[in-house]
């Protein structure tokens, strides 16, 4: 993607002192990548259809609001697609944000004890289970099981060149920052790091690598909050 053809989706976004003229990572033209990433939604979905009325229910009981959040993320080379989860929040969280201290550094917002995350949101983000939505993501090849943590457009809006380099790769359920200390890692930049190390360590086993890793994390319960 050209750097005219991202102006046109973020208009109020200068690219005055570079170009963007990205090649996409090979790993997006690997048939294996995308056989592994069908496979792997596919079991997700099964998953999401057997725990989905006892986690629907809980929502429901524990906060008013929808079952799903969906929100514009910026995907391969920027594109937007929406990406959806469990609600883990307040129907009001958006409006609540600015309430709340960013622990983190950088382009992101992190905080541990954010008052807008239910009791039963907290344990879901623990458990990672808010995330068996994004297997349809999966599906629509809008993301894959694993590569770069999708931004949203406030994020976005203020990515300088390397920053951009890291959407050379489809987002993923996964990827280095999920299993190098997920919600520990609160530096911006370090992630973005993590992520630069994914590209240059790719290989079509790596991603085999990652997903155990995940499963490992996940079960450990290392690193979410």
């Amino acid at each position: 993607m050209q750097y005219t053809q991202l102006q046109g989706i973020f208009p109020n976004i200068s690219f005055t002192s570079w170009e963007l003229e990205f090649t996409p990572h090979p790993s997006v033209q690997s048939k294996f990548k995308r056989l592994l990433d069908i496979f792997g939604s596919l079991v997700g979905l099964l998953i999401l259809a057997i725990v989905f009325v006892p986690i629907a229910i809980a929502i429901k009981i524990d906060s008013p609001g929808p079952i799903f959040f969906a929100q514009e993320r910026y995907g391969l080379q920027g594109r937007p697609f929406r990406l959806y989860k469990f609600r883990s929040m307040v129907s009001d969280a958006e409006q609540l944000k600015s309430l709340v201290n960013n622990e983190a550094n950088g382009l992101i917002f992190k905080n541990k004890n954010d008052f807008r995350i239910t009791k039963v949101g907290r344990f879901l983000r623990r458990t990672s289970l808010d995330e068996l939505p994004q297997f349809w993501n999966v599906l629509l090849n809008d993301m894959s099981l694993v590569g770069t943590r999708p931004p949203t457009g406030d994020e976005v809006m203020h990515y300088t060149e390397k920053h951009w380099r890291r959407l050379n790769v489809k987002p993923g359920l996964t990827g280095e920052w999920q299993v190098n200390g997920r919600s520990q890692v609160t530096n911006f930049e370090q992630i973005v790091d993590l992520d630069l190390q994914y590209q240059n360590n790719w290989h079509p086993l790596y991603d085999l690598l990652l997903i155990a890793k995940t499963i490992y994390v996940i079960f450990g319960r290392i690193g979410a909050f």
